[in-house]
């Protein structure tokens, strides 16, 4: 393991800086939002504006890397993201904020299409499935790090942003000045939402809800906090379980994917999640909001994974990378609609409707889920892919690397049981 990571260590570097910088803005927009008197349903609308930008930085970036190559749109996506990051404290209007998140969306989109692109060309077949986890791994712990460093400054002022764009302005120091060649981008087409339903309906529309989900968790937890009245260093605690929470329930989903019947996994994950979000409604801010918060966090990453090995289990290798693209946009969808969603009704009911928004959507899983059950068998063994241990985070190139590799190691695994 020390080999292979010695091979990546500036990416992974860069990675978690990105994240610390990345992650301090999220927290930061519903901290200094509320400052500057947004209401849920704008402060919903600039959240949702990201995705949007990321949507689309998924789609144009791989031909921009074509045209002018890795490090050049790097660089270039790097700057861009830095300035807009400077620029939330000195434009505090809700248009202003929509179009500067819709270009850090746009940015970090294309930011992780190169990276991860790096990252697939530094593996072999042997290797990806370390490197993919490492990487996650370094994703998570550079959001939850960033929100330690939240309680290092005051909102109200430009610190913090200043201090995200410098860190995502170092980030790029050692990946560019690594010796890792740079590799040729190829993202398949997207497969189509008809073609998607057809071959998976559970995964389809378990990513959609999902997407819901959890841009409201990273997007809308902020926005919560503040207008319950928590403090900043409180806020910053209750984000930072929701990823840890995904921390820790990783490797247990995974470990039972590869064994049960997934749309049960499926069901009970989003069913926890549900029942976590009704008790968060009912905790206030004491600790069993951190416990609902950890719970509905910790079951939201590994169902993304989960959704998307379970629904290349219907599909054979050659159809993945479309798939993965097809489901990496249906996920985009729902990341869009969720925050808005959830905006309209903290304006309406009040804060605390965040979280029964969150149950509907886990709820809506879970019921999908029970149906699918009942309608068609579980896939045979010989057609069931491993456990891909991918972040929401991810763009298209990681995620067919991600299931590439799945099919790759159970077909592996299928032979060497079938071995005399």
């Amino acid at each position: 393991m020390i080999t292979v990571l010695f091979g990546v260590w500036a990416l992974l570097v860069g990675i978690v800086l990105i994240m610390l910088g990345n992650g301090m803005h999220f927290t930061l927009i519903g901290l200094r939002g509320a400052i500057e008197g947004f209401s849920s349903f704008e402060l919903a609308v600039i959240t949702s504006g990201y995705f949007m930008g990321f949507l689309s930085g998924a789609r144009l970036t791989p031909l921009m890397i074509q045209r002018v190559g890795h490090v050049r749109v790097f660089a270039a996506l790097g700057s861009f993201m830095s300035a807009a990051l400077i620029a939330f404290p000195l434009l505090t209007e809700p248009w202003a904020w929509i179009l500067l998140r819709l270009l850090v969306g746009f940015c970090m989109s294309g930011v992780y299409v190169a990276a991860e692109s790096w990252l697939n060309a530094a593996s072999t077949n042997e290797t990806r499935g370390k490197v993919l986890s490492a990487y996650m791994i370094a994703q998570t712990l550079g959001i939850i790090g960033a929100q330690g460093l939240l309680t290092l400054g005051d909102a109200g002022t430009s610190a913090l942003f200043i201090g995200a764009s410098i860190l995502v302005s170092v980030s790029f120091a050692p990946i560019l000045l690594s010796v890792i060649p740079a590799p040729a981008v190829e993202v398949a087409r997207p497969m189509s939402l008809r073609g998607l339903l057809a071959a998976s309906p559970l995964g389809t529309v378990g990513i959609f809800l999902l997407g819901g989900a959890y841009a409201t968790q990273s997007g809308m937890g902020a926005v919560f906090g503040t207008q319950i009245g928590m403090s900043a260093s409180r806020i910053a605690l209750f984000v930072a379980m929701l990823f840890a929470g995904a921390l820790a329930l990783q490797y247990p989903i995974g470990w039972l994917s590869d064994r049960v019947d997934r749309r049960r996994l499926i069901l009970g994950a989003a069913t926890l999640g549900a029942v976590a979000c009704a008790l968060g409604g009912i905790a206030g801010s004491g600790p069993g909001l951190l416990a609902a918060a950890f719970l509905a966090g910790g079951v939201t990453t590994p169902l993304y994974a989960l959704l998307l090995a379970y629904a290349n289990d219907a599909l054979p290798v050659a159809d993945m990378p479309a798939a993965s693209g097809g489901l990496v946009f249906t996920f985009g969808l729902g990341a869009i609609a969720g925050p808005m969603v959830t905006g309209w009704a903290m304006q309406v009911f009040g804060p605390y409707a965040f979280w029964p928004v969150l149950a509907c959507i886990f709820a809506l899983m879970s019921l999908y889920a029970l149906y699918r059950v009942t309608r068609a068998s579980a896939p045979r063994g010989e057609h069931v892919e491993s456990y891909p241990g991918i972040l929401p985070t991810a763009s298209a190139v990681a995620v067919e690397a991600a299931g590439t590799w799945a099919a790759e190691r159970a077909e592996a695994d299928r032979e060497t049981e079938a071995a005399p």
